[in-house]
């Protein structure tokens, strides 16, 4: 059942309770168990994954089996309909237009005494997308995590995803992957197959970045092969923060809540309001509407679902920013008047008509946003992530020249007067 906080000191200890949720009494445990796994398939190869696969999965696949072959890729087109291909490729387009906007360019300055400093960026060369299993195709997981870095320019785009009960990849996430541009698919998932994307097998190339969530197995693989490789993020179950007024409608908020609800039994579902009336509506329709919604939804709600009400919209903005949840909703009158005060979220979502769904299918951002807090110092995925930034120097012999006695008095209190020799041996023709 959803509830209600009034006090200030109960509703911030709930905040609290709620923002260290993911920790676990077994994480040591399970971190043991993703050693091990990564450690085999270093050491395996193959074998390890096909081993792991019939383990975890229960699926019995042979070598030649563990890549999605050309045959499958062009029969998927004949398995979804009309409307769904339409609406992928409508998807893609939309996300490469965002992301297209975000793309950073190489840069020059020329400063006096012919300084030159600037900036390249260049694309990773192979980039590796865990698309997690689950009972219902993801084809939207493919297309939000794989565009950015298609429009980055990657050369390779390499896909795992855990095989379905009958062996096989749902043809509309092979769809998607071939509209965005990744034909090397290979039916792997869990801990093992972050660990061949990270060191390579016989069948899989080890890759520079991962991209993609999983569950608390693969988020600790990523988490201990990075620096291997590079990852996106380490994502956890998300958090949802509505801040309503009386504008607000209470409909519309217990249906934002409770889709927050339904996709994870660890999801966080809050609405913190300075409206009594909308307050007791939203409760009351979200406890009505639970039972539809099923086991997993009511365990989310009772745990983790929360109506914060306060006396003013700034003490929201303080609880908001307290939490730094993934998504923030402004379901208030003017949203932009109050943006410059929300410092930390992963996502803001301004309006009545921009619940969370637009922002996972079609609007553009990363969906996979940073959670448990990690929206205080860190960003969701983006072009960027899929980039390295190079610095450009030149200097002039004339600049050398001006420049030499600062770097020198640096040097000489920093005890670096091997780098004092290698800049002076240019300047004075006497050594």
């Amino acid at each position: 059942m959803l509830r209600t906080i009034s006090q200030q000191a109960e509703a911030t200890a709930e905040l609290r309770r709620i923002c260290d949720r993911t920790r676990d009494d077994q994480l040591l445990h399970k971190e043991s168990t993703v050693r091990e796994i990564l450690s085999t398939v270093q050491r395996q190869g193959d074998a390890a994954l096909l081993q792991y696969t019939a383990e975890f999965d229960q699926q019995t696949l042979s070598l030649n089996a563990l890549k999605v072959s050309g045959a499958e890729l062009d029969a998927a087109y004949q398995q979804i309909s009309q409307d769904l291909l339409d609406a992928i490729r409508f998807c893609h387009q939309q996300l490469t237009t965002f992301h297209q906007q975000q793309r950073r360019q190489s840069q020059v300055h020329f400063g006096d005494h012919h300084v030159v400093l600037g900036q390249r960026y260049t694309p990773i060369e192979r980039a590796g997308f865990y698309i997690r299993g689950t009972q219902i195709a993801s084809p939207s997981q493919v297309l939000v995590n794989a565009t950015p870095a298609i429009v980055a320019g990657v050369p390779e785009l390499v896909m795992v995803t855990p095989p379905g009960p009958d062996g096989q990849v749902h043809p509309a996430v092979l769809v998607a992957a071939q509209e965005v541009g990744i034909d090397r698919i290979y039916r792997v998932g869990g801990a093992q197959a972050i660990a061949a994307l990270a060191y390579g097998t016989e069948s899989i190339p080890a890759v520079d970045m991962i991209a993609g969530s999983g569950n608390i197995y693969v988020t600790l693989a990523k988490k201990l092969v990075y620096g291997s490789v590079g990852i996106d993020a380490l994502t956890g179950p998300s958090e949802l923060v509505i801040l309503a007024d009386d504008t607000a409608h209470p409909s519309h908020i217990a249906a934002d809540l409770l889709a927050q609800a339904a996709s994870d039994p660890l999801a966080a579902s809050i609405l913190i309001t300075s409206d009594s009336t909308l307050a007791t509506k939203v409760v009351l329709e979200v406890n009505q509407q639970l039972p539809a919604y099923g086991l997993l939804a009511e365990k989310a709600i009772a745990h983790y679902g929360l109506v914060i009400l306060v006396d003013q919209l700034h003490q929201a903005i303080l609880f908001a920013n307290q939490v730094a949840p993934a998504q923030l909703a402004l379901a208030i009158a003017d949203p932009w008047a109050v943006l410059e005060q929300i410092r930390h979220a992963g996502s803001i979502l301004l309006g009545a008509y921009t619940p969370p769904v637009t922002e996972q299918y079609l609007a553009g951002p990363n969906p996979n946003l940073p959670t448990g807090g990690m929206a205080r110092f860190s960003s969701g995925p983006g072009v960027e992530t899929f980039m390295k930034r190079t610095n450009l120097v030149q200097y002039s012999p004339q600049a050398l020249s001006l420049a030499a006695p600062q770097i020198d008095a640096l040097v000489e209190l920093e005890g670096g007067m091997a780098q004092s020799l290698s800049m002076r041996i240019r300047i004075n023709k006497n050594l």
